[in-house]
Protein backbone atom coordinates (compact mmCIF):
# COMPACT_ATOMS: atom_id res chain seq x y z
CA UNK A 1 0.00 0.00 0.00
CA UNK A 2 1.12 3.68 -0.81
CA UNK A 3 2.53 5.91 2.40
CA UNK A 4 -1.02 7.00 4.28
CA UNK A 5 -1.24 9.99 5.71
CA UNK A 6 -3.12 9.89 9.20
CA UNK A 7 -5.52 12.70 10.70
CA UNK A 8 -2.70 12.73 13.14
CA UNK A 9 -0.10 14.07 11.07
CA UNK A 10 0.86 18.02 11.80
CA UNK A 11 0.35 18.96 8.63
CA UNK A 12 -3.33 17.92 8.60
CA UNK A 13 -4.08 20.55 11.80
CA UNK A 14 -2.32 23.17 10.46
CA UNK A 15 -4.31 23.54 7.65
CA UNK A 16 -5.93 26.88 8.06
CA UNK A 17 -10.36 27.01 7.56
CA UNK A 18 -12.02 29.57 5.81
CA UNK A 19 -15.53 29.08 6.65
CA UNK A 20 -17.39 29.32 2.91
CA UNK A 21 -21.16 29.24 4.88
CA UNK A 22 -22.55 26.01 3.52
CA UNK A 23 -25.29 25.19 5.51
CA UNK A 24 -25.80 21.39 7.19
CA UNK A 25 -29.36 19.73 5.40
CA UNK A 26 -31.24 17.12 6.31
CA UNK A 27 -30.10 14.18 3.59
CA UNK A 28 -33.44 12.12 4.44
CA UNK A 29 -35.61 11.82 1.12
CA UNK A 30 -32.85 12.74 -1.12
CA UNK A 31 -30.95 10.05 -0.30
CA UNK A 32 -30.77 6.46 1.97
CA UNK A 33 -29.84 7.18 5.52
CA UNK A 34 -29.41 3.81 7.49
CA UNK A 35 -30.06 4.08 11.29
CA UNK A 36 -27.90 2.15 12.57
CA UNK A 37 -26.01 5.22 14.56
CA UNK A 38 -28.97 7.78 14.31
CA UNK A 39 -29.42 10.14 16.94
CA UNK A 40 -32.68 11.87 18.44
CA UNK A 41 -31.59 15.78 17.07
CA UNK A 42 -30.68 14.30 13.66
CA UNK A 43 -27.17 14.83 13.14
CA UNK A 44 -26.22 11.67 11.93
CA UNK A 45 -28.42 12.30 8.49
CA UNK A 46 -26.88 15.86 8.25
CA UNK A 47 -24.14 17.00 5.68
CA UNK A 48 -23.30 20.27 4.50
CA UNK A 49 -25.47 21.09 1.64
CA UNK A 50 -22.49 20.74 -0.96
CA UNK A 51 -21.08 17.51 0.41
CA UNK A 52 -24.84 15.97 -0.07
CA UNK A 53 -25.54 18.25 -3.71
CA UNK A 54 -21.72 15.56 -4.77
CA UNK A 55 -23.29 12.19 -3.29
CA UNK A 56 -26.48 13.20 -5.42
CA UNK A 57 -24.30 13.17 -8.41
CA UNK A 58 -22.21 10.21 -7.48
CA UNK A 59 -25.09 8.05 -6.73
CA UNK A 60 -25.64 8.68 -10.54
CA UNK A 61 -22.36 7.16 -11.65
CA UNK A 62 -23.26 3.72 -9.80
CA UNK A 63 -24.09 0.91 -11.63
CA UNK A 64 -27.88 0.58 -11.96
CA UNK A 65 -29.87 -0.96 -9.18
CA UNK A 66 -26.71 0.20 -6.68
CA UNK A 67 -26.98 3.35 -4.61
CA UNK A 68 -25.41 4.79 -1.31
CA UNK A 69 -26.26 3.91 1.92
CA UNK A 70 -25.12 6.60 4.43
CA UNK A 71 -24.34 5.75 7.63
CA UNK A 72 -23.18 8.58 9.79
CA UNK A 73 -22.93 12.30 8.17
CA UNK A 74 -22.35 15.03 11.41
CA UNK A 75 -21.04 14.93 14.73
CA UNK A 76 -21.05 17.50 17.68
CA UNK A 77 -18.12 17.71 18.83
CA UNK A 78 -18.79 16.21 21.92
CA UNK A 79 -19.56 12.97 20.22
CA UNK A 80 -16.28 12.68 18.53
CA UNK A 81 -14.20 13.18 21.22
CA UNK A 82 -15.84 10.34 23.18
CA UNK A 83 -15.72 7.70 20.26
CA UNK A 84 -11.95 9.09 19.96
CA UNK A 85 -11.60 8.82 23.95
CA UNK A 86 -13.39 5.24 23.82
CA UNK A 87 -11.26 3.63 21.11
CA UNK A 88 -8.04 5.43 22.88
CA UNK A 89 -8.88 3.79 25.85
CA UNK A 90 -9.63 0.56 24.80
CA UNK A 91 -6.04 0.53 22.67
CA UNK A 92 -4.19 0.82 26.09
CA UNK A 93 -5.89 -2.46 27.15
CA UNK A 94 -4.53 -4.07 24.04
CA UNK A 95 -0.82 -2.31 24.28
CA UNK A 96 0.06 -1.77 27.44
CA UNK A 97 3.64 -1.35 26.65
CA UNK A 98 3.21 1.48 23.96
CA UNK A 99 3.51 5.39 24.41
CA UNK A 100 0.74 7.58 24.60
CA UNK A 101 2.36 8.78 21.40
CA UNK A 102 1.61 5.11 19.23
CA UNK A 103 -1.52 4.78 21.10
CA UNK A 104 -3.14 8.32 19.86
CA UNK A 105 -1.66 7.97 16.49
CA UNK A 106 -2.94 3.91 16.51
CA UNK A 107 -6.30 5.68 17.34
CA UNK A 108 -6.59 8.36 13.97
CA UNK A 109 -6.53 4.75 12.37
CA UNK A 110 -10.34 4.91 12.84
CA UNK A 111 -11.37 7.72 14.56
CA UNK A 112 -10.63 11.11 14.04
CA UNK A 113 -9.29 13.92 16.89
CA UNK A 114 -11.62 16.51 16.81
CA UNK A 115 -9.29 19.02 15.86
CA UNK A 116 -8.78 17.50 12.25
CA UNK A 117 -12.27 15.64 12.22
CA UNK A 118 -14.32 16.12 9.12
CA UNK A 119 -17.59 14.93 10.38
CA UNK A 120 -17.99 17.53 12.75
CA UNK A 121 -17.80 20.24 10.44
CA UNK A 122 -20.49 18.15 8.24
CA UNK A 123 -17.88 17.97 5.72
CA UNK A 124 -17.29 13.39 6.08
CA UNK A 125 -19.63 10.60 6.05
CA UNK A 126 -19.46 7.38 6.44
CA UNK A 127 -21.39 5.02 3.88
CA UNK A 128 -21.59 2.17 1.83
CA UNK A 129 -23.60 0.80 -1.27
CA UNK A 130 -26.83 -1.11 -0.69
CA UNK A 131 -29.12 -2.41 -3.59
CA UNK A 132 -32.61 -1.29 -4.33
CA UNK A 133 -33.85 -3.48 -1.94
CA UNK A 134 -31.44 -2.65 0.81
CA UNK A 135 -29.09 -5.39 0.67
CA UNK A 136 -25.50 -4.32 1.33
CA UNK A 137 -22.85 -4.91 -1.69
CA UNK A 138 -20.01 -6.69 -0.64
CA UNK A 139 -16.85 -4.97 0.58
CA UNK A 140 -14.91 -7.10 2.16
CA UNK A 141 -15.64 -5.94 5.73
CA UNK A 142 -18.47 -4.56 7.38
CA UNK A 143 -18.69 -0.63 7.56
CA UNK A 144 -17.02 1.23 10.73
CA UNK A 145 -14.95 -2.13 11.75
CA UNK A 146 -11.71 -1.54 13.39
CA UNK A 147 -8.20 -2.46 12.11
CA UNK A 148 -8.29 -5.07 14.91
CA UNK A 149 -11.58 -6.38 14.02
CA UNK A 150 -10.85 -6.29 10.81
CA UNK A 151 -7.55 -7.93 10.98
CA UNK A 152 -6.73 -4.56 8.32
CA UNK A 153 -9.28 -5.40 5.61
CA UNK A 154 -10.62 -1.77 6.55
CA UNK A 155 -7.80 -0.24 4.98
CA UNK A 156 -9.46 0.59 1.19
CA UNK A 157 -6.34 -1.18 -0.30
CA UNK A 158 -5.87 -4.31 1.92
CA UNK A 159 -4.28 -6.88 0.61
CA UNK A 160 -6.01 -10.58 0.75
CA UNK A 161 -9.21 -8.89 -0.09
CA UNK A 162 -11.76 -11.15 -2.48
CA UNK A 163 -11.89 -10.19 -6.26
CA UNK A 164 -15.28 -9.37 -5.67
CA UNK A 165 -14.80 -6.94 -2.93
CA UNK A 166 -11.56 -5.05 -4.33
CA UNK A 167 -13.99 -4.20 -7.60
CA UNK A 168 -16.82 -2.48 -5.55
CA UNK A 169 -14.49 -0.68 -3.50
CA UNK A 170 -12.82 0.60 -6.93
CA UNK A 171 -16.78 1.18 -8.19
CA UNK A 172 -17.47 3.08 -5.57
CA UNK A 173 -14.34 4.92 -5.23
CA UNK A 174 -14.62 6.28 -9.02
CA UNK A 175 -17.91 7.60 -8.25
CA UNK A 176 -16.96 9.57 -4.95
CA UNK A 177 -13.86 10.92 -6.95
CA UNK A 178 -15.47 12.20 -10.04
CA UNK A 179 -17.47 14.24 -7.51
CA UNK A 180 -14.02 15.76 -5.61
CA UNK A 181 -14.65 14.00 -2.41
CA UNK A 182 -11.54 12.16 -1.04
CA UNK A 183 -10.79 8.73 1.18
CA UNK A 184 -9.52 8.30 4.35
CA UNK A 185 -6.84 4.93 3.54
CA UNK A 186 -7.33 3.50 6.62
CA UNK A 187 -11.44 3.31 6.58
CA UNK A 188 -12.69 2.64 2.99
CA UNK A 189 -16.08 3.91 4.18
CA UNK A 190 -15.17 7.57 4.59
CA UNK A 191 -15.13 10.40 2.39
CA UNK A 192 -15.27 13.85 2.55
CA UNK A 193 -15.51 17.25 1.31
CA UNK A 194 -14.53 20.68 1.95
CA UNK A 195 -12.80 19.42 5.23
CA UNK A 196 -9.01 19.96 6.36
CA UNK A 197 -7.99 16.12 5.26
CA UNK A 198 -9.51 17.06 1.93
CA UNK A 199 -7.80 20.20 1.63
CA UNK A 200 -4.04 18.97 2.51
CA UNK A 201 -4.61 15.73 0.01
CA UNK A 202 -6.03 17.72 -2.79
CA UNK A 203 -3.35 20.71 -1.93
CA UNK A 204 -5.83 23.23 -1.26
CA UNK A 205 -4.53 26.11 0.89
CA UNK A 206 -7.44 25.99 2.97
CA UNK A 207 -10.63 23.76 4.11
CA UNK A 208 -13.64 25.65 3.78
CA UNK A 209 -15.83 24.04 6.53
CA UNK A 210 -15.13 23.94 9.83
CA UNK A 211 -16.97 22.35 13.32
CA UNK A 212 -20.61 23.67 13.33
CA UNK A 213 -23.59 22.58 15.66
CA UNK A 214 -26.79 21.33 14.63
CA UNK A 215 -29.14 24.23 14.71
Amino acid sequence: MAEIVLMSDPRVATIPVEECGDPLVDCRGALRVDERRSDAAGNWAHLRSSVAERLIRAEEILPDGWQWLLTEGHRPPALQQRIFDGYLASLRQLHPGATEEELTTAATRWVAPQETAGHVAGAAIDLTVCTRDGFEVDMGCPEAATPEESDGACYTDAPGLTEQARRNRAVMGEALSAVGMVNYPTEWWHWSYGDRYWALVTGMGSAIFGPLELG
